[in-house]
């Protein structure tokens, strides 16, 4: 169900109580199953038991791992949205049962909050007084646990009393002091504090009452990512930035650039000291994992370059012991001082899903497709139903999928963000297939040579459609693609026994000798299209953001659909077997029994906004619908009177199939789930995912 990009600020939600509910280790009639992996923002151990590990993501999302960081489990979910990153963790060192999150939202400068848990996270609230910061920075001062530290994009801002009243420490007039990225308290006097900002380095001694500037050293413009004080020699002060890393030994009055990195403006994101040698200090930067044992004198790379860090967790009982959050790759784990290590995601999964499709011949197996996770993603393949998970990117070079589907021959399609390819083995490479400029041959107009425009006036269908032909352009020569920069992106393709289609950004594709060669052109003057889909009698329905078409030709004419006027923007259309239309929309499910002429706007349990898509399940004879921020999937037996949804997933699902007498549900940003009771029937089925375009990486 792949739809068109979901911007999650144009969904603006409003919290009516300060209390949120945590969500349990995800709901038993669900199991997360991967693929594993994915971004992590941040990583904290619980100072009672340091095997228990709180993980923070980019979807405001909390997992919990209870031994160590070597499996995890769905445990909060923080903000009113999916935007919220939770870049900072911490945990009451008196009081382990209070915990403090910070985090900001990723499209909304004046979204974010500080969460506070007083019991290890079973329920969450927001501390009022900061709500609507975008916090980038949060620190405890080691010497009083009730004293807190913010930083914003407005400023810095402290609290005495564990976040229940907060005062400005920094001058509101003062714009030097603004868009703080990094925070640190002095470990002896709590009235001493380091704030970094997005062009340079401040520091106060008298708890706000002045600042002064500590560029001393550091390159100027300088993006301030961490700073952190020893704990044991207060007067040695470690900055990292986007110009490099930077050691003072007179409490930041003056820096000196750490050398031994390849190269100086290699950003690095956070620094952490080992709690029991202090000469030891890990950096993570975009080029991996660094470590240095003399204080800075020397550094060594200790993960591959290509990992991008962005949180280091050290356990203060074995320090040795070292968990690094990542982009892409999940948490790396290493039980010496990361001599070696591994990856430690079971049971975590933060992937934006582009596809899903079940093997055509064998069940257990399992095909996805991935959004933004480059080399780390593209196309996994379970032969186990979800148990383990293989890569198979040869050819992709990076390419997202949006969307897959497989043919009767078991060649697997994939439609990337550049153009088709299609995978002949598992063990092969991808191949892409090729595009031209054009409807394809037999079903050109004859059209004069001397006039090749094509007539673009409506013909009248029936009522509630408008029938239109398929524009028509004048044909390239068959081995002339589409050049480069127009190679469009795929997002939903579609196989039948007549032809095969593909929805993408340069119109509608069409291929008629199974997908070697597809000719493409827009639909009525639209080119933005963004699913396409076959049902029971040969019906197809093609959507762009505003306009939607039905075909019963095999897609050699279109008849638009009218929908109601108060709908802003279409996600997915659907022709039932009972003869009903179902619009998905932005202003939540319409339903038409008289082929478009009138609608009826759903709310008989269903969402009012932002219904992703209704399908038809033929294996159970039911429908299924999902929606945004919906942790769960929709269920109608009766033809859409009536709907109850599923018990919550914990996250948010975006598309969901029948798979082996179970629900198997695409979330928008934590891979797969199984549902563990239901009555789905096993069939081959695929799922094109809504929003698999959004964007999932985080800076």
């Amino acid at each position: 169900m792949d739809m068109h990009k979901i911007t999650l600020s144009s969904v603006k939600l409003v919290v009516c109580s300060l209390l949120l509910l945590a969500l349990p280790a995800l709901a038993s009639d669900w199991r997360l199953i991967g693929p594993e992996g994915g971004d992590v923002r941040s990583l904290a151990y619980d100072p009672a038991n340091t095997s228990r590990i709180l993980l923070g993501t980019s979807a405001g999302q909390l997992f919990l791992s209870q031994d160590g960081g070597n499996s995890w489990n769905v445990f909060a979910h923080l903000g009113p949205g999916d935007d919220y990153v939770l870049d900072h963790i911490i945990f009451d060192p008196a009081h382990s049962a209070t915990i403090y999150v910070a985090g900001w939202s990723l499209y909304n400068a004046d979204e974010g909050d500080v969460f506070r848990s007083d019991d290890g996270g079973s329920t969450w609230r927001t501390l009022k007084a900061v709500h609507g910061k975008s916090i980038r920075a949060l620190s405890m001062a080691p010497s009083d646990p009730n004293t807190l530290v913010i930083g914003a994009l407005d400023g810095v801002f402290r609290t005495h009393n564990g976040g229940e009243t907060w005062e400005r420490m920094s001058p509101d007039a003062q714009q030097e002091i603004k868009n703080i990225e990094s925070i640190a308290i002095d470990p002896l006097n709590p009235d001493i504090v380091y704030a970094g900002t997005w062009h340079l380095p401040w520091k106060t001694d008298d708890g706000g009452a002045s600042w002064h500037s500590i560029s001393k050293g550091i390159a100027f413009d300088s993006d301030m990512f961490s700073i952190i004080v020893d704990p044991k020699n207060p007067s040695t002060v470690y900055a990292s930035a986007c110009s490099g890393m930077y050691r003072s030994d007179n409490r930041a009055e003056l820096f000196h650039r750490m050398l031994g990195l390849p190269h100086s403006a290699m950003r690095t994101r956070v620094l952490k000291q080992d709690p029991q040698r202090p000469s030891i200090v890990y950096a993570g930067t975009t080029g991996g994992l660094w470590k240095t044992v003399d204080g800075g004198a020397k550094w060594q790379l200790v993960s591959d370059d290509a990992v991008i860090v962005n949180d280091v967790m050290i356990d203060p009982r074995n320090p040795q012991r070292v968990l690094v959050a990542t982009d892409r790759g999940g948490v790396l784990a290493s039980d010496d001082g990361f001599a070696h290590y591994d990856t430690s995601n079971r049971g975590f999964a933060h992937r934006v899903v582009g596809g899903v499709v079940v093997d055509n011949k064998d069940p257990n197996r399992l095909y996805v497709g991935v959004v933004n996770d480059k080399s780390l993603g593209g196309f996994f393949v379970s032969n186990d139903g979800g148990g383990t998970w293989s890569q198979s990117n040869r050819g992709l070079d990076e390419r997202d999928i949006l969307s897959l589907q497989q043919a009767d021959d078991g060649v697997i399609f994939g439609g990337t963000n550049h153009g088709i390819f299609y995978l002949t083995a598992l063990n092969g490479t991808w191949q892409p297939a090729t595009l031209i400029s054009g409807p394809p041959p037999q079903w050109q107009p004859e059209t004069p040579a001397s006039n090749p425009r094509p007539s673009t006036k409506a013909a009248k269908g029936k009522a509630g459609t408008s029938k239109r032909p398929v524009i028509a352009h004048k044909a390239a020569p068959p081995e002339h693609g589409i050049p480069l920069d127009k190679t469009p992106r795929v997002r939903a393709i579609q196989i039948t026994d007549k032809a095969w289609y593909a929805a993408t950004n340069e119109g509608l594709f069409v291929s008629v000798d199974h997908g070697r060669k597809w000719y493409g052109a827009p639909v009525e003057g639209e080119s933005d299209l963004i699913a396409v889909s076959s049902f029971a009698d040969g019906t197809l329905s093609l959507v762009s953001p505003k306009h939607a078409f039905l075909s019963r030709d095999a897609g050699q004419s279109w008849s638009e659909i009218t929908y109601p006027q108060y709908v802003t923007g279409i996600y997915n259309l659907t022709a039932v077997p009972d003869g009903s239309l179902w619009l998905a929309t932005r202003e939540g499910a319409v339903h038409s029994t008289d082929g478009g002429k009138t609608w009826e706007h759903v709310l008989s349990g269903l969402p009012s906004r932002n219904v992703f898509a209704v399908r038809y399940d033929a294996a159970s004879q039911r429908l299924l619908a999902t929606a945004l921020y919906a942790h769960g999937v929709f269920e109608s037996k009766d033809g859409g009177q009536t709907w109850q949804r599923t018990p919550d997933t914990g996250v948010s699902i975006r598309a969901a199939l029948s798979y082996q007498g179970h629900l198997l549900a695409a979330s928008s940003y934590n891979g797969l789930l199984l549902q563990q009771g239901g009555d789905g029937a096993a069939s081959p089925e695929t799922a094109h995912v809504a929003g698999a375009n959004s964007t999932a990486n985080r800076q």
